[in-house]
């Protein structure tokens, strides 16, 4: 049952049930993070089985548009009818999915069945922000959401590592396989352990909000998909898609103002604090993925690093995220402030990206990680006190679509980088080739702009110089709009209004700041 405790009375040592619920949290985190990286080790090999190489990049599309989507969707859900049922709906929906996709038979059911795994997948990150926002104050959440930036910085260092030796070793299928007992055990310790109030809400789900919103995140998901790959930035293709994606948004938007139960109410962005931290969520999704894509692209290709080990390389930055991460949740929860860390995380985010920008062929492993180091350090102080601050922003009736929509501006965010950051990288990379290798150079790079270890190795060594100087200039010129961009985050951080973290101590009701009104709410503990 439901205990009222207030935050000034929530004891400092959480209960043991509440510290249960957090692991089975963490194995879920674990679970939503770590199967792209299993998943993309796998698919040479799913290829190879299943064929349809041509349809590949589908594996992971759809399982991305899936999750974009019914991000928001999930959110609201949780708000309307109760996070704990909601919650266990998606895992149980991801687990499905999963077995479905472990059992596919051609890349068409593959595809399908990853689609339904996505869907899942929107409620899981969701979920676990969205109940740690309602067992645990915001003045004691920043260090437990430390950990689960630390849960991420684990999956994406040792997703690829943990991928192949299940391909290697039981088979490609057992990268989906491998979900079921985790969320299994997850289900059963939030079943038996977490136990918050009953809503009922009696006003329907806005299905008209939730197309309009699918459409438009759909459409802009798969422009910065296809755009400058499958079809080139000015086709009929793409303009199409921006104008079903713009125009969608804007009928989004208008409806959510009429809307009787808005899938994303618009009056939480009233808040200045949730907007700059959405704003400066989607920044870090921009330079975060953009960063894992390229880093490993330029040690493998400059440096010579091996492919094998391809998480490690990115040990550096993971790593300095980790600790900074959970550092960070400590100091908030000690003392409360908490402004320090998006400044000082954009000013290194800054930094590191343009010490990246400057690496080029004769860059050392040291002195490449040593910049890694600092762009890690910038991610660390931004990862999780952008989720804590937007919730700190809103009301607890809006915790679950505060939560999915801060998800969803890092998603879309690395979508955009990823996109942006490739186009100007594979345009580099081209125009270096030809300048160097001539008719060579741009024969080699006409297919892809990235080249794999074994496609390398077949160069002329005149061709293969000229591919590492290509890259480095590719590099060059991604990280240096990485930084360009993060400076917009740095802006957003100098404008952030440190209001009181609800938790921390007696708080009058106008003390909300940014124009919401926010009493601190009271607390459910789960018993």
């Amino acid at each position: 049952m439901a205990d009222t405790k207030t935050p000034e009375t929530e004891p400092e040592k959480q209960p043991r049930s509440v510290r249960v619920v957090l692991l089975a949290l963490m194995i879920t985190m674990m679970l939503a993070m770590l199967d792209n990286m299993i998943v993309g080790t796998a698919m040479p090999t799913i290829v190879g089985d299943l064929g349809g190489l041509e349809h590949l990049s589908w594996v992971v599309t759809g399982y991305t548009l899936a999750t974009a989507a019914s991000t928001p969707i999930w959110g609201k859900i949780g708000d309307m009818y109760g996070r704990k049922g909601a919650f266990m709906t998606s895992i149980v929906i991801f687990l499905i999915g999963s077995a479905l996709s472990g059992m596919a038979q051609n890349m068409g059911e593959l595809i399908g069945f990853r689609a339904i795994q996505g869907l899942g997948a929107g409620g899981l990150m969701v979920g676990v922000m969205a109940i740690i926002g309602d067992l645990i104050p915001p003045r004691e959440r920043g260090k437990y959401q430390g950990m689960m930036a630390g849960v991420m910085a684990l999956a994406m260092i040792g997703g690829p590592l943990v991928g192949g030796t299940i391909t290697d070793n039981w088979g490609w299928r057992w990268s989906f396989y491998i979900n079921l007992p985790l969320g299994v055990v997850s289900l059963i310790a939030i079943s038996v352990v977490l136990h918050l109030p009953k809503k009922r809400s009696q006003s329907r789900i806005d299905y008209l909000g939730a197309g309009l919103l699918t459409l438009g995140i759909t459409s802009i998901v798969l422009v910065t998909t296809w755009g400058g790959s499958e079809y080139a930035w000015t086709s009929a293709r793409i303009m199409e898609l921006i104008a079903i994606g713009v125009a969608s948004l804007i009928g989004f938007v208008f409806w959510q103002t009429r809307a009787a139960e808005p899938i994303v109410p618009l009056h939480i962005f009233r808040s200045r604090n949730f907007t700059l931290m959405s704003l400066i969520g989607f920044i870090t999704g921009f330079v975060m993925f953009g960063a894992t894509l390229f880093l490993p692209l330029y040690q493998q290709s400059v440096q010579g690093a091996s492919a094998t080990n391809s998480g490690l390389l990115l040990l550096p930055m993971l790593g300095a995220m980790l600790v900074t991460s959970m550092v960070a949740g400590r100091v908030t929860t000690s003392s409360g402030k908490y402004k320090v860390f998006p400044v000082v995380g954009s000013v290194l985010m800054v930094i590191g990206l343009y010490l990246l920008s400057t690496m080029d062929t004769g860059t050392s492993r040291l002195t490449s990680g040593v910049f890694m180091a600092v762009v890690g350090l910038g991610m660390g102080c931004l990862m999780q006190i952008t989720m804590l601050v937007a919730q700190n922003s809103v009301e607890m009736k809006d915790m679950g679509v505060a939560s999915s929509s801060t998800t969803l501006f890092r998603t879309l965010g690395s979508s955009f980088g990823v996109a942006i950051m490739g186009a100007l990288f594979n345009n580099r990379v081209q125009d270096v080739m030809s300048e160097r290798a001539g008719a060579l150079g741009s024969k080699v790079t006409e297919r892809s702009a990235q080249l794999d270890a074994a496609g390398l190795a077949k160069l002329p060594a005149a061709a293969r110089e000229a591919y590492q100087h290509a890259v480095s200039a590719g590099t060059h010129t991604a990280f240096l709009l990485g930084a360009v961009v993060a400076i917009a985050a740095l802006v957003a951080a100098v404008f952030v209004k440190e209001v009181p973290l609800k938790g921390a101590g007696p708080q009058k009701a106008d003390e909300a700041g940014d124009g919401t009104t926010v009493a601190p709410p009271p607390m459910v503990e789960a018993v």
